[in-house]
């Protein structure tokens, strides 16, 4: 499936591929100034997405991925995602040649708990995404993040597909990228946040310590979207790290 995207910068410049969290859009990544071409997609039901019905898999979403570069005849590029964007990259660069260089931000590769998904499932199945907005925007943020901002965020939570966040959210609960983690070829760096309740940097280190030669960064005052509220931090992150990707 080939869904809502934009590619802007410098026709010249070698291509970043950027993966949103679960309920977010392409302006996850406003702001990142970065010397590449930005590839930003939305996933299934967010932003201006199509919502095909589930179930979903996130070999399902990565396929999105791939689908978009065969699309647009990239060959090969570097990948930064967060949350579900992370864990989409992790099975494009355990399953394919595709990606030159990972970014790995918030995220986990299992989720041991399942009865969190669950419960976020029938929550949103049966009474929408207001129900869970709060609870799960809060999570995305220190307390003392930008109220208005935060707010835009919520409203952007609640415009996406409930039917594809329940799909996504089944995606996340049944993955287990654990087996994978050891055919990631691409030099791999794994950010975490140290006040992240959602994927806490225990798991980030579990990643790193599982994908070859992978190194971790904690940055401190953010919690799970960290690339908007450290930005500056995350950004210096993939700036060094990215600098040398070698992608056409």
């Amino acid at each position: 499936m080939i869904g809502h995207h934009e590619l802007s910068g410098p026709a010249d410049a070698p291509v970043l591929v950027l993966g949103n969290s679960l309920g977010t859009t392409t302006t996850l990544w406003n702001g990142l100034d970065l010397p590449f071409r930005l590839l930003r997609y939305d996933h299934r039901g967010h932003g201006n997405s199509p919502a095909p019905p589930g179930p979903y898999a996130i070999a399902d979403l990565a396929q999105d991925v791939l689908d978009l570069l065969d699309h647009l005849d990239l060959e090969r590029v570097a990948y930064a995602g967060v949350s579900l964007g992370g864990m989409i990259g992790m099975w494009l660069a355990a399953h394919t040649d595709r990606i030159s260089r990972l970014t790995l931000v918030c995220t986990t590769a299992h989720f041991p708990d399942k009865s969190l998904w669950d419960n976020r499932i029938d929550a949103v199945k049966n009474h929408g995404l207001e129900s869970i907005a709060d609870k799960v925007v809060d999570r995305w943020f220190t307390p003392h993040f930008d109220q208005t901002r935060k707010q835009e965020f919520r409203e952007q939570l609640t415009r996406v597909d409930r039917h594809a966040y329940a799909a996504c959210c089944e995606a996340i609960r049944d993955m287990d990228l654990r087996p994978d983690l050891h055919l990631i070829k691409a030099p791999t760096t794994v950010v975490a946040a140290a006040q992240d309740e959602a994927t806490p940097p225990e798991c980030g280190r579990a990643i790193a310590e599982a994908v070859p030669d992978a190194e971790l960064h904690v940055v401190d005052g953010a919690a799970h979207l960290a690339g908007v509220e450290a930005h500056e931090a995350v950004r210096r992150v993939l700036a060094r790290h990215l600098g040398g990707a070698d992608v056409r």
